[in-house]
């Protein structure tokens, strides 16, 4: 019994779909009227298998056959979005190239007139990227994932046109597309890609991919503390309604903005407090760090105030 399995009560006639499946036995199920309603395991029964058991092996294929099919079947691109469990609560995002054409290809996140690039680069044959991760819970949050393909081609071949595709995944319809990820050979939730859109003007595209590289900046020379506080209460008094991912991502630039300030103001060390927490904060913090080339060292500091919740970085 996974997330995403269509299931039956056994006492009763509701049926729905698996949101989530606690470490207790619990599961949440999502009925047709977008209603949750908590069961036992004990107390559903997956409906395939049941069918099957009672029906017999052309019953069951029959019922596979009415299954929902994707937002839109397969072509010949060969282009697919997967977003693979890693528990119940988390997936990550995976493109996935299953076509015999290589490709650019251009994700991002759509804020409106602004976008949030996920992955930019060559997609080859036979190749699927891991570009993302996101929280089950959060999905009705999730801004709309925009792809962009323009294929690699020889001069012989004959020109195909550049394609994009927008998603924006709704609860109701993402359920369905549990199948096995092509390539990953992986249980996921499978988005085809194939070209549904008007074609792109490759020159247009260019030019606005170019537009959203970040633009280079002065980094200003004014001197942070010596430290710096990154609890979500310092930095905002409107932390209570921000999601957990909204949170690390403020903290983060308020981490970058004052190192930037820091090495540009020619410190020689700086201090962030991160919390002990469950050690997300810090574990980004670190990992930024070990990227940099104009970093001495840094090391988990200030035990007697804040129990190891704090980074020193010494700058070179």
């Amino acid at each position: 019994m996974n997330i995403g399995d269509k299931v039956r009560l056994i006492k009763g006639t509701e049926e729905g779909i698996i949101r989530k499946i606690s470490s207790s036995g619990r599961v949440e199920i999502e009925i047709e009227d977008g209603f949750i309603i908590p069961a036992l395991k004990n107390e559903v029964v997956v409906i395939h298998a049941t069918e099957k058991s009672y029906f017999g092996e052309q019953e069951s294929k029959s019922k596979e056959q009415e299954a929902p099919l994707p937002l839109s079947a397969p072509k010949d691109q060969g282009l697919y979005l997967a977003f693979i469990p890693i528990n119940d609560q988390s997936l990550s995002l995976y493109l996935i190239n299953d076509s015999k054409k290589p490709y650019l290809a251009h994700v991002s996140e759509v804020f409106g007139n602004n976008h949030r690039t996920l992955m930019a680069g060559t997609l080859g044959v036979g190749e699927s990227k891991k570009i993302d991760d996101r929280l089950l819970k959060e999905m009705d949050e999730w801004p709309s994932f925009l792809l962009r393909f323009i294929p690699i081609q020889n001069k012989l071949e004959t020109a195909l046109p550049a394609f994009e595709r927008q998603l924006k995944m709704k609860p109701t319809q993402f359920f369905k597309h549990l199948s096995k990820a092509p390539l990953l050979g992986k249980s996921a939730y499978v988005f085809s890609l194939e070209q549904t859109t008007k074609e792109l003007d490759i020159r247009a595209l260019n030019q606005e991919l170019e537009s959203l590289q970040p633009k280079a900046r002065a980094i200003p020379t004014k001197k942070p503390p010596k430290s710096v506080d990154l609890h979500i209460e310092e930095l905002t008094p409107n932390h209570q309604g921000m999601s957990n991912s909204a949170m690390l991502k403020l903290q983060l630039e308020v981490f970058e903005k004052n190192l930037d300030q820091a090495i540009a103001s020619g410190m020689d060390e700086i201090t962030f407090i991160h919390g002990l927490g469950n050690g997300v904060l810090r574990k980004e913090i670190h990992r930024h760090l070990s990227q940099l080339g104009n970093i001495k060292y840094f090391q988990d500091t200030q035990k007697d105030q804040w129990g190891y919740g704090a980074t020193l970085v010494k700058i070179s």
